[in-house]
Order: structure tokens, then sequence, then C-alpha cells
């Protein structure tokens, strides 16, 4: 008969960041628990919120499932004398485990005959065997940090108070430090009455839940969520308006409390003046506030936050809310009328006295180098010219500036050199302003916006905003092109630094976000189709920090390249592409992600055609055979006077029957039709290998051979290293 299982801690405020992935390993950890203790279970639901992390384990049942192993002894030879008789080898492993001669069996395998005994263990009851599987399940590792307290026994993300474990009814009894379960929870610590916090009594799910609720707790985050968005639209629809979307926003209020009571504030219109952004930021990012827009879409002056109480009287919960507000927003005025009366341009060189890293420099010397990064990104795509006779400070100059050059006395290339140039050297320059101090998310926007009312070109304002994009994994992308570029050569010029000085991510250190960083240039690459070589971006950067490097150049680089492939295949993993397909293109010679990316996903593809696996066979033959020979010497073409078998003639035909169209697809980027075109040889090397002996005594023939074998190799060698393919 199953039952149900029922398990939660209860702890202080948790941070809400922490939840949503506490409760997925939470869970994992139990799955994981119950299967290597042969328990099945028919599902597990998570819930939780602030103060408690809670699971409900469904179709458990009373005892483990019965087992049967097997264990391996001597070999029967080993085992039994010449007479048939036990030797002392096998007494020994009989006793070991428990058993009697008659308990053996001879068991057959490639290696030999072996003696064995099959064991069956018998299944414990569950409910004998749950109180370690729970306490090994609180004592796991499921979140980002984690504290002691007390006398330090145990470690939690903050200090537990109560454990509860309740299987079919009746208390798991167990202790985890000083701590012991039992079969109670609690509700709501703050609201009181006939319903205020008391130990509640539980026996299954139902009366969880239930419990919970009518002690002013929403346990499970989905009603909990569903809760809020239905208070959101209402108390927005009261004003006429509709609430700005931010599921990031509705995913932390979401974990941030019990028992939700959306309310809705207002503030006083005057503050509409500000730039919308600048609103929505103080509101979201320091209060947590949602914002309201009317139907021209422009803000409205009310917000609406998320309670963690019914109150009496919630007037006073929204006045407090409002008086909060109302400091912030005059705080943000009194930036922001004080920013303005300062151009942008004007500071630029106040950067001067910002360190962006001790060993690196100034933000100023980094805003120079990364200009300079992004005018030669921009020659390599051809998007603006490579004229070098400008510096980057010369960009902030009047004559330079994009918005006042001549279209008919300019080129285009120029005018996108000059959009580069000035957009990069002022994308930083909002970090010495008053807003951004007092709101550190608003950099870049407070900038582009700045740049707005300074009546840069708009493409120079877009692209300050859209340089830091994306700023986390998955986000947005910078829509235009000169944002891209500034993006990429920020970023780039942050790893190449950090790496050039040592400053390298190791297991979860990663203080500069590298990772990140470096995920966030291959995105704009493939989402842009950009063809740049990080290879010569590597030169490119590395030559203007030569006077910051504490490594040697050459390893700077070569540490810099391995870690954007590692970034890029973990990248194509988790799109579920094989490793196989990743490894062979990524051992290849290659620094263009795109086109590596483009690699890869023909191979994939390639290896679904009925070809493949025979030829992933034959070109690991040669690849083994042709494994610590000297490159150099078996560089040159064979030469087709030395063939002494028709075989050899027919495979070098084929070779040079296709080298052309190999080189001409791989030349226009079609990997499909060129591994299509590769497969035409697969007839041509098997007859090869099965009548042809290339390890002849004859070092001649032999030399010849190897030739023959290293000119097929090269076909294929630069796009990808078959021989890494699973056969």
């Amino acid at each position: 008969m199953s039952k149900e299982l029922i398990f939660e801690i209860g702890a202080e405020e948790l941070p809400a960041s922490f939840i949503p992935g506490a409760l997925v390993s939470l869970e994992g950890l139990l799955r994981k628990a119950l299967d290597s203790s042969r328990l099945s279970f028919t599902g597990i639901r998570a819930l939780g919120g602030p103060r408690r992390l809670a699971l409900v384990v469904k179709g458990l049942p009373e005892k483990q499932s019965d087992s049967l192993i097997e264990a391996r002894g001597p070999q029967k030879r080993a085992a039994f004398d010449e007479a048939g008789n036990p030797t002392k080898a096998l007494r020994g492993f009989v006793m070991a485990h428990g058993a009697s001669e008659k308990d053996i069996k001879i068991l057959r395998t490639e290696k030999g005959e072996y003696v064995c005994i099959e064991k069956k263990l018998k299944g414990e009851r569950t409910s004998k065997i749950l109180p370690d599987i729970l306490r090994s399940v609180v004592s796991g590792d499921f979140f980002p940090k984690s504290m002691r307290w007390g006398d330090g026994e145990v470690s939690f993300a903050r200090p537990v108070h109560w454990l509860m474990a309740v299987y079919g009814g009746r208390k798991v009894n167990f202790e985890w430090g000083r701590i012991s379960s039992s079969s109670v929870t609690y509700g709501h610590r703050f609201l009181s009455g006939a319903r205020s916090p008391r130990p509640i009594k539980v026996a299954d799910e139902g009366s969880y839940i239930q419990g919970l609720r009518d002690a002013f707790i929403i346990v499970d985050p989905e009603e909990r969520k569903r809760i809020i968005i239905d208070g959101l639209a209402k108390e927005a629809a009261g004003v006429r308006g509709a609430i700005l979307k931010d599921d990031g926003l509705l995913e932390e209020v979401t974990y941030l409390v019990e028992y939700p009571v959306v309310v809705r504030g207002s503030f006083d219109p005057e503050f509409l003046g500000l730039p919308s952004d600048v609103i929505i930021n103080a509101m979201r990012e320091h209060q947590r506030y949602f914002s309201v827009l009317g139907e021209d879409g422009g803000l409205l002056p009310y917000f609406l936050t998320v309670a963690n109480i019914e109150a009496p009287d919630m007037g006073l919960i929204r006045k407090g809310n409002e008086r909060v507000l109302r400091a912030r927003l005059n705080d943000a005025k009194f930036y922001f009328e004080k920013d303005v009366k300062k151009r942008l341009v004007e500071r630029v060189g106040g950067l001067k006295g910002v360190i962006f890293q001790a060993r690196l420099g100034t933000s100023y010397e980094k805003a120079e180098r990364f200009t300079e990064l992004a005018l030669h990104i921009g020659g390599v795509l051809g998007f603006s010219d490579g004229r070098p006779d400008e510096r980057p400070s010369d960009f902030l100059k009047d004559e330079l500036n994009p918005a006042t050059l001549d279209p008919i006395r300019t080129s285009p290339a120029f005018r996108n050199r000059c959009i580069l140039g000035r957009a990069a050297m002022l994308s930083k320059a909002d970090l010495t302003s008053g807003m951004v101090g007092e709101f550190p998310k608003l950099q870049g926007i407070m900038g582009s916006i700045y740049a707005k009312r300074d009546k840069e070109l708009d493409d120079v304002s877009r692209a300050i905003c859209e340089h830091y994009l994306p700023v986390s994994s998955g986000g947005t992308l910078p829509a235009s092109t000169p944002g891209a570029i500034i993006s990429i050569a920020d970023k780039f010029d942050t790893i190449t630094g950090c790496f050039g000085v040592g400053l390298i991510p190791t297991g979860a250190q990663d203080p500069y976000a590298l990772r990140r960083q470096a995920l966030g240039i291959i995105s704009i690459a493939l989402d842009r189709k950009l063809k740049l070589p990080l290879d010569g971006l590597a030169d490119a950067s590395l030559s203007h920090l030569e006077a910051k490097l504490t490594r040697d150049k050459g390893e700077v680089k070569r540490d810099v390249l391995d870690f954007f492939k590692e970034r890029l295949r973990n990248m194509l993993l988790a799109e579920g592409i094989s490793f196989d397909s990743i490894d062979a293109v990524l051992s290849a010679p290659s620094s263009d992600i795109m086109d590596a990316v483009s690699r890869i996903r023909a191979l994939e593809g390639f290896k679904k055609h009925p070809f493949c696996a025979n030829l992933t066979v034959a070109f690991k033959r040669a690849s083994n055979i042709l494994k610590g020979q000297d490159p150099v010497e078996f560089a040159p073409a064979p030469d087709p006077g030395l063939f002494r078998e028709t075989q050899e003639k027919e495979l070098y035909e084929a070779r040079e029957r296709i080298a052309p169209e190999i080189k001409r697809l791989w030349k226009s980027g079609n990997y499909e039709a060129l591994f299509e075109t590769l497969a035409s040889i697969k007839g041509a090397i098997d007859a090869f290998f099965d009548r042809v002996m290339v390890m002849v005594e004859d070092e001649s023939l032999r030399t010849n051979r190897l030739r023959l074998l290293n000119s097929v190799r090269n076909l294929y060698s630069t796009i990808a290293d078959l021989s890494k393919l699973a056969s």
C-alpha cells in the first residue's frame, strides 16, 4: 500500500532569489535519495515561500522493493583445486558474503569462468529508512551561500527553526543538528486573532495546505503568483491602466511574500517630468513596486506593491509606501536636475578618477582601449573604414561629431567610424553622474538619455545604452550594429585584461562575470551573423593592453581562446547538440564563432547520413596510422608513379576529384554539401583499407602511402577532426 510523505523545512526569511533554485535542488536530492533506496513514487510536488521549503511525495510504498545482487568472486580455476574441492580463496569469498557453498554459481564471461553468489536483499520498511533519507536531504548543498548559527553543527541559507515530516499520517522521527522533527507546521508570524501563528497539526497534503491557508499562508508558489497577477490587474484597471510587464519582478515578489495582498498607491504627477526609466527603476529596484501604464503607453502617477499582510487599515500601508517613494523620487529629481547642467561629453574626463580595476587602470583608460578595439572590429566587419589617424579622444571633438558631419562630403564608412568612436568614448561617461551613483542599474540608460538631451546622433545614444547588453544569460541583445560592436569590444577588453593580469575564473569564483560576458559576445555574434575571428580580436585587444599585462602575451591569447571555446561548448551542449560533434569541430583550427557553429550544426546533421558511421571508422584508422608521424615529412602530395595497388590509385583519383569542390564549399560556408561530398569517398577509402598495407617495409612505398592518407585527412582536418566522432 502506498502512502504520502510531507516534508517541510521552516526557517527565517530566505532570500527570494534563493528559493526557486533551492526547491528544484531539494526535489532533485529527494528523488535521487528515494531512487537509490529502491523506493518508488508517483510524483513529487515542491511548495514553499520565504519561511519554508516543502516537498509532498505521492505513492510512496510501505517498504523498499526486494533486490537481487550478484557478487563475483575468484575465477573457477582459483576457486577449486584439481580434485574439485573449495580452495581457501573460495571459502574466504563465501564467508565474506555470509553465504554457503550451495549458493555458489558459475558465471561464464568473455574472460573466463568465475564463481559468483546471488544474494537476495529483503526490502526494509519505508518508515525505518526515511529518517536517514530526510536527514541527508536537508544536509544537502542547494543554496549559493549558506551560514552556520548557534554551535555551528549544521548550515543552511538562514537559521532553521523547525522540521516537519509526516508519512502516512504519522510523524517521521529524526534529528538534524539540535532540531528534532515534528508533525506540525506554523502559520503567518505577524497576523493576530483566532487564527494566529500556532502549531498546525499535519496529517496529509490537504490538511497541510488548508491548515496553512487558514493561518494566512499560501504555500503553493503558483497559486501565490496567480493571486498577485489578478490583484495587479484589478488595481491597475481601477485607474484605467495596465501593468508594465515585468516577469523578473513578478517572480521575485512571489517568493518575497507568503500571503500576497496588492496595494495601489500614487505619487505626485510632477515627477512624471523625469525620464520614465528613472521612475520605473526607482520603484522597481528600491521598493519592488510595479509601474502602471496609461492607454497611450505612458506612465501613470500610480504604483502597485504586494504586501505580506492583510491589515485592518490597508490605507496605513499605502500611505507608508507613498511616503517612502516620494523620498526616492525627490532624490532622483535632485540628481537629474543637477546632472543635466553638464553635457555628457564634459563628463568623460571625470572617468580618469574612476578606477575600473587596480591593475587595469581607470575607466577612462578602459574606454580608450575598447574604443580602439571597436574601431578595429568595425573595419574587420566592413561597417566602417579602417583609418588609423584618430586617437580615441579625438572623437569627442566637434569636428568628428557624427551629428554635425556633412553627409555629402563624408563617406558612410567614415561616418560609421565616427559613430563608433564617439559612442564608445561616451558610453561610460554616465558613471560620473549623480543618477548612476544613486541608481547604479541605470548606467547606460542615463548615458543614452543625457546623449539625447545633448542632441547626439540617435545611433550614438542608442549604442551607449545597448553596449551593456546582454545583462544576463538569454537577455536582450543589442539591436543596432554600433551597439553590438561596442558591446563586444567592451566585454572582450574586460576578458582579455583580466586574463592578462591573472584574474581568471576558477570554479564558482568569477567576480568580474567573465563567463557571462563571453556568452554575451557569442550570443551577439550568432544573433547578428558576424564573421569575427577571435584570434585577430585577441591580438588587437592585447596590443592595447601591453603595458598592463603581467603574463606572457601568447599564454594569455591561448587561454582566452580556450575560454571562449569552453563557453561555446557549454552553450551548444545545453541546446542538445552532441558532445562529439562539438569536439570534432572545436578540435580543428577555428576562431570564427559563427563559422564554428555552422560547421557543428552541419556535422550534427551529417551524422544521420548512412555512410557517416563507416567513414568515421575509416577516418579514425587513418588518424591512428598518422599519429606520431612527422607532419612535415608527409605534407607533400603522394607520387602516383609509386602506386602499386589499384586501390591506391582509385583513392587518389577520388581525392583529387572532390578536393576542388570541398575547397569551394568550404569557402562558401556550405558545410552540409561539403560533408555530403566527402561521403562520396567512402567506397574508395573502404577498398584502400581492405586491400592495402600502409606500414610496409619499403620506406618509399610506406612514405607515399602515408602521404596519400594525409592528403585525404587534409580534406576535412581544417573543418572538423572527424576521428573525434563516436563510431
